[in-house]
Formats: structure tokens, sequence, C-alpha cells
């Protein structure tokens, strides 16, 4: 669905993505896992039309969508949840929602969406006229989750959902992100907590100074020793 080609991305002088290549297949969950400032968000921002490729090609099930601005990368059914939310917090919880859907005119459909999203969510449907920014770190990362389910992506940008949440709480939205999975919605994820990404990732890569250094199922990665050495705290 999803095919990265050589990508090179540079800010100034600083060359933050080194000629990266990867694929998310249809119905996959693929994590990029990594350090801080590996490229990950990086490499996020570029596919969403966020950050402007220096070289390379992103390509949306065979058509080349690297220049294309991000509405209308949304509008082609690409959505990324950002790193710390970014949620409006002056607005209401439902408000937050209805903009995820603003360049929809299918209004029976995001009815629908809208309920579909309570039900993943229903603490969001207990706080739908509270104002946003006065909800828990967790409701915040529901919320910034549920917008973007809003503008019903095909592929959904995930970066850095478990962020400064509880344990209990990351275990549920990670619960929460394979129930998005298995209705369809196609998954890449970036997340720091490799131990959770990779126990629900079909696919993973990993990103080092911007450049991919290795590559596997979920699994595979998860048993290497060198993984387990550098992300999960193995010796």
């Amino acid at each position: 669905m999803l095919e990265i080609k050589n990508l090179n991305v540079h800010y100034g002088v600083i060359h933050a993505i080194k000629d990266i290549s990867l694929t998310v297949n249809a119905g996959e969950i693929v994590t990029l896992i990594g350090a801080n400032g590996a490229g990950k968000t990086t490499t996020l921002r570029t596919i969403s039309g966020l950050k402007k490729a220096t070289s390379g090609e992103i390509l949306l099930e065979g058509k080349v969508i690297t220049n294309l601005s991000a509405p209308e990368k949304v509008e082609l059914g690409i959505s990324q949840v950002p790193e710390g939310r970014r949620i409006f917090p002056a607005m209401s919880v439902f408000e937050n929602l209805e903009l995820g859907a603003f360049l929809r005119k299918d209004k029976a459909e995001i009815k629908k969406d809208m309920d579909h999203v309570f039900q993943l969510f229903p603490i969001l449907y207990d706080r739908k006229k509270q104002l946003a920014g006065t909800l828990s770190g967790g409701e915040q990362q529901m919320l910034a989750m549920g917008r973007a389910l809003m503008s019903r992506p095909r592929i959904l940008l995930l970066d850095e959902p478990s962020m400064g949440l509880a344990p209990l709480l990351v275990r549920e939205i990670f619960d929460i992100i394979t129930d998005i999975n298995s209705t369809g919605t196609t998954i890449l994820l970036v997340e720091q907590n490799a131990h959770m990404a990779l126990s629900i990732a079909h696919r993973a890569y990993v990103i080092e100074n911007g450049q991919i250094v290795m590559s596997g199922t979920g699994e595979e990665l998860a048993k290497s020793s060198e993984i387990q050495k550098a992300y999960l705290g193995g010796k």
C-alpha cells in the first residue's frame, strides 16, 4: 500500500533521513523503532506531507505522492496522529473529532464514524462536551487517535502513542491499535517502547542515524540479541 524508495530528507545542512526504503502492505501493522533523534518522526512527517523530501519517492498504491501537500494526502487516505497529541485544547472533544472529518461531505457516514470512535473510546463520549485541554494525557491520546480516524484513513501514521502514559494505559492504547487494525486500517507505528511495538507489529524496521539498519517480522526482531541489547533492556 505504501512504499518509500531511497528517501532523503534534510533540515538545512543536517542530513536527517539517508536513502531509506521501506514498504507497508495493506492490512499490516508495521513499526519503525529507534532511539530519540534517529529520524522516526521525520519519516512520518515526510510521508504525511508536513516535511519536504530532498530526494526519493513515496508511493501510495503505486502512485507517486512525494510532493503532494498534507491536505491532499489526507484526501488520499493518509492520516497522522502526531507526537505530543497536538489536540485543540480550547475546543470541545466533539469539536476536535468534527475537525478530523473537515475534508469530508458525507454527513451520514461521518455520524457513523463518530459512533465508531465513541465505541472504541467510551471515555470520549462521556467527555464530549468537555474542553480537550482539560483531559488527562491518556484521554488526549485517545482523542488524537479518534480525530485521525474521523478522516476515515486507509493508512494511519501513529507517532509515539505511548509517550508519557502510565503502563496500564499503554497496554490499553496498544489493544485499541490492534482493534483499529483488525477493522482493516493499515498502520505505520513509530514508537520508543520497542517491546510493546514489536509485540503487535507484523513487521518492523530499525532506524539509526537516519538509516534503516535492520528489518524483519515483529517476532524476529523481538528475539534478536542486538535489538534486545539496544532497545529491550536485555543483556
